[in-house]
């Protein structure tokens, strides 16, 4: 199908060479001396773009460009003009124009206009193909060779940029193929946690990535000479990250950007409680016996992190008047925002958000949501909407007119779990899907790290012979009672505890307004 160009100019004339030239391009051309006679013709006949010129006789392009978006508010529209003004260049973009043109305009420069309009997503995916086929290479090789734990971020961080590449693109082949790396990776990565975390855990070399429980000590107590914004999004993966960076970008610098390991298990209540403690999970229950819930245990998990935070400022010898927040509902978080400003003589200000993690539940359980977030990239979609529309945006620029430094991170990450896995145990094994701890359990060793010893992964048991299994990959665990059921039920849903990239290499990244 041939496109149709309407051209709106008072010297149309004078681009006679510039119509034929577009003709024999395979485009249809109409033209227009007059705004007024271009609107016309727009409310009468369908087109594909607009040319208009910004000076002309009667009503110029600026005013016919608000007739056109009240015609049809999403035909691009290119302004050709004489003028460099920098106010009406403003008041263009200002007015959502597809793309300005100074004159002379070359024909080149229409046909590259045309082809940003009409072919930008078709050369997006041809260009990504071609470089990502170059890149598949050694992408596979790398997931075999890489050794070490800085190697691994790395690696992450090059499968998320190609993620974020093909979510731009329309080739779903190529996207297939990524994923099979996506899947090639996290077997290689299971088979090097599975070799080398535990004696991660005893090794004090602080070049080595951080884990939960380095993370404040290393990341924020270096910037408590100023005032700091601590904001902990549970559930946060790197790359919903890099779809809200751009949110952030024009107000914000990126002073540093690094990625963690969090540690297992992935969830909430180990990985958010060391993070704030700077303790590992076994350590703060010696410390807090009164304040630590295990997994049997009734009661909230994650109750006490401002006085683990507390406790953990007072062992560093940090002396800080500090603020904690946690924001469970959209309400609350409005509360908050109006609440930064009053604060202005707090030291540290920490907000934990949990709206990233209530997608995830409720993905589970709400089919709108299983629609809205169906795979990765729709997931990475609906966290940059919600983002650029949450209270804890309005948080994060109240905090930066005091002049605080914005500290951004997260506990642990997220998988779409695929695979399940059998499991059995008693009546007080745990309820996650991607890790158990328990008395009597029996599993498919394959499908898992287990840990008989909790004490050598630094964790607590309330039991004496108590085991972790840890799920690889992307498995969840499922009881043989009503199996069927709950594999359809939990098949393609967000969950988090176990052994992956994307649970455990997660971002911390520090932020200062422009």
């Amino acid at each position: 199908m041939r496109e149709r160009i309407l051209w709106i100019d008072d010297e149309i004339e004078l681009f006679k060479p510039h119509l034929i030239f577009l003709e024999k391009k395979g485009y249809r051309v109409d033209t227009a001396a007059f705004a007024s006679e271009g609107i016309e013709k727009l409310r009468d006949e369908k087109y594909d773009v607009v040319f208009l010129d910004e000076q002309m006789p009667g009503m110029h392009g600026l005013e016919a460009l608000m007739e056109i978006r009240r015609i049809d508010p999403h035909l691009p529209v290119v302004m050709i003009t004489k003028s460099e003004e920098e106010n009406i260049m403003e008041e263009a973009i200002g007015k959502e124009i597809t793309d300005y043109l100074i004159k002379p305009v070359n024909p080149n420069e229409i046909i590259l206009s045309l082809k940003k309009i009409f072919r930008k997503k078709d050369l997006v995916t041809e260009q990504s193909v071609q470089d990502y086929q170059r890149e598949f290479g050694k992408i596979s090789m790398d997931i075999q060779m890489t050794g070490d734990w800085d190697a691994w971020i790395d690696l992450y961080k090059r499968l998320v940029f190609w993620s974020l590449r093909m979510d731009e693109t329309t080739d779903t082949q190529m996207r297939d193929i990524l994923e099979g790396q996506w899947s090639e990776a996290n077997r290689a990565f299971f088979r090097f946690i599975k070799n080398n975390y535990e004696d991660r855990l005893r090794d004090d070399d602080d070049q080595l990535p951080a884990l939960s429980h380095q993370v404040l000590e290393r990341y924020l107590l270096p910037h408590t000479d100023k005032p700091i914004l601590l904001v902990v999004i549970d559930n946060l993966r790197y790359d919903q990250w890099q779809v809200i960076y751009p949110i952030l970008k024009n107000r914000f610098h990126l002073r540093s950007e690094r990625l963690y390991y969090s540690i297992l298990p992935t969830a909430t209540q180990y990985a958010r409680n060391a993070l704030f403690a700077g303790l590992m999970p076994a350590d703060i229950k010696k410390r807090f016996p009164h304040l630590w819930k295990d997994d049997p245990d009734e009661g909230g998990k994650n109750l006490h992190e401002a006085d683990f935070f507390r406790d953990f400022l007072q062992r560093k010898k940090v002396s800080a008047d500090m603020e904690f927040f946690k924001i469970l509902n959209h309400q609350f978080g409005e509360r908050t925002a109006k609440q930064i400003p009053t604060l202005h003589n707090k030291d540290i200000i920490v907000t934990v958000y949990n709206f990233v993690d209530m997608i995830s539940h409720a993905k589970t359980e709400m089919d709108m949501i299983k629609e809205l977030a169906s795979n990765d990239t729709a997931y990475r979609a609906l966290t940059a909407t919600w983002f650029e529309n949450s209270p804890l945006l309005h948080i994060i620029e109240a905090a930066a007119a005091q002049g605080r430094q914005i500290h951004l991170t997260t506990d642990h990450g997220t998988i779409n779990v695929k695979r399940p896995t059998k499991v059995i145990g008693d009546r007080d094994t745990s309820l996650n899907l991607r890790y158990k701890l328990g008395r009597s359990l029996t599993y498919n060793p394959k499908d898992v790290m287990e840990c008989r010893h909790p004490e050598r992964l630094m964790l607590p048991s309330p039991y004496i012979n108590g085991t972790y299994i840890f799920a690889k990959e992307d498995y969840f665990f499922v009881y043989p009672n009503n199996y069927n059921h709950y594999v359809q039920y939990f098949r393609n849903t967000y969950q988090h505890g176990g052994i992956s990239l994307q649970e455990m290499l997660v971002p911390y990244v520090i932020l200062e307004a422009r």
